[in-house]
């Protein structure tokens, strides 16, 4: 006689949905020197997190700041709608007459922003230490 066994199908656990589980960024601001900040940017920009990013830049405009260096190496994923607040971020800065540069030498940042054709609107330095004192 033969004897059936049933092996029950792995299930996954349950993905957490709301709250603190779908904030995939962390950003950390800090300020060298008078009227310049550096906003440190990790985790995932999409649709999502890019909303915290923009308001992140944009208080640092209002607040009069001259010098806003983004430090993105952290940056695990950057999807179109990080690419779109890039975009956004550096034309208020132009606005507010503020200099925006970008400090960051991951590929996983680089490529999105060279597939799209955006490298050339950016200053972008390898480390925040020579953004900060780029002329």
């Amino acid at each position: 006689m033969s004897e059936t066994r049933e092996n029950p199908a792995f299930e996954p656990p349950p993905v957490p949905r709301g709250g603190q589980a779908d904030d995939q960024i962390t950003i950390s601001v800090s300020s060298p020197a008078d009227k310049q900040a550096v906003i440190a940017v990790g985790g995932e920009v999409d649709m999502v997190t890019s909303p915290q990013l923009r308001s992140a830049v944009l208080d640092r405009f209002a607040a009069g700041t001259e010098l806003v260096v983004l430090d993105l190496d952290g940056v695990t994923f950057l999807g179109t709608s990080g690419l779109a607040v890039l975009i956004e971020v550096r034309e208020a800065a132009h606005a507010a007459g503020v200099e925006l540069r970008l400090a960051c030498t991951a590929r996983r940042v680089l490529r999105p922003l060279t597939i799209a054709g955006l490298v050339p609107l950016f200053d972008i330095h390898d480390t925040t230490a020579q953004a900060l004192v780029a002329t």
